[in-house]
């Protein structure tokens, strides 16, 4: 299997959360009657076992195993806003009849994915075999940029485009909603994100190439099997945005050791399998230090506020926003894009 499971068939399933960003406990009861209807509007035999998943960020997730194969069951909980998610589920079957390894939404009888499941809006998807990396080698890092070039560049004829909420203009409101206990999580810390969320914000590109990017790319996203890159998961968070932002967010997700030094080696790695599948235009590569500074920026504001603002029921300590200021304070350093292995 491809992630851990927890042992508690059908009924009450604790969902303990440790992805990228944060740390989330949810809770969702699936009785043996709901799954059992909810099956029968597929066309996938009957049900073999039924787990939940303890990995995730937003949905509840759950491995589904019938007669007819393995697949995934999401429950959308959090986050996610309904609307956007004919979106997400129609950019996971654009990419897919592209050759992008995702998972495929599968259809009802009736041939709609998105369905309800426990007054949840919920999607079956195909199961995908692998691991993720808990150790980030450089032998990673060169199929991630290829796959990563491959997936902007089968998301170019994908019409419907979607905001990033988390983009540059919600970066404000986010620090605004964490000013109550901010510096409580570290002196003086507020002030320091106002001054270099403005210097950002005045830098922020705005004639880079654009498309549907990931925006989410943590290794727990990328399954490897028998050494080879063999799927994407989680697209709730994919968006229209620069694509060069897409890239910049795995910088900071796998360029970084244990101790917060930034390792050139796996970073040169990731952009020029990224530049040879899809080239990085020298506005691109001059723009890669304030770029990873607006990733680093996000993902230290959305643990901020979930440090600050536990969701109820959680069960763990939410994801410290301290190690991205460490990330952070680099990119700043950063003389210009030589600093990343070009």
């Amino acid at each position: 299997m491809v992630r851990a499971l927890l042992a508690l068939p059908f009924r009450l399933v604790a969902l303990v959360h440790t992805k990228g960003n944060r740390c989330v406990a949810v809770y969702t009861e699936v009785t043996d009657d709901a799954l059992a209807a909810f099956l029968a509007e597929y066309d996938l035999g009957t049900m073999v076992a039924f787990r939940g998943i303890a990995e995730g960020v937003e949905n509840s997730n759950y491995s589904l195993r019938t007669t007819t194969g393995d697949y995934i069951l999401t429950l959308y909980e959090r986050r996610v806003d309904p609307a956007d998610l004919p979106w997400f589920l129609g950019l996971m079957e654009h990419l897919a009849r592209r050759g992008i390894v995702c998972p495929l939404p599968v259809h009802g009888h009736d041939g709609v994915a998105l369905r309800r499941l426990c007054d949840r809006h919920a999607a079956i998807t195909t199961f995908l075999p692998g691991v993720w990396p808990r150790r980030v080698r450089v032998e990673h890092c060169g199929p991630l940029g290829e796959a990563l070039a491959a997936l902007h560049l089968a998301g170019a004829d994908y019409e419907p485009t979607r905001r990033n909420a988390l983009g540059p203009d919600g970066w404000r409101p986010l620090l605004d909603r964490s000013r109550l206990g901010g510096d409580a999580v570290k002196p003086g810390l507020l002030a320091e994100l106002d001054a270099v969320l403005a210097r950002i914000l005045a830098a922020w590109p705005r004639d880079l190439p654009v498309g549907h990017i990931h925006a989410d790319l943590f290794p727990d996203n990328v399954f490897f099997l028998e050494g080879r890159l063999s799927g994407i998961i989680d697209f709730y968070f994919a968006a229209t945005d620069i694509l060069a932002y897409d890239v910049a967010v795995c910088l900071n997700a796998w360029c970084f050791e244990a101790d917060f030094s930034f390792n050139v080696t796996k970073a040169r790695a990731l952009l020029s399998a990224y530049a040879a599948t899809r080239g990085l235009s020298l506005a691109e590569r001059a723009a890669l230090p304030v770029l990873c500074q607006g990733a680093a920026m996000r993902f230290l504001l959305t643990r901020l506020f979930d440090w600050l603002n536990p969701p109820e029921g959680a069960l763990v300590t939410p994801k410290n926003p301290l190690e991205y200021l460490r990330r952070l304070r680099f990119h700043l350093s950063a003389p210009d894009e030589h600093a990343y292995g070009i």
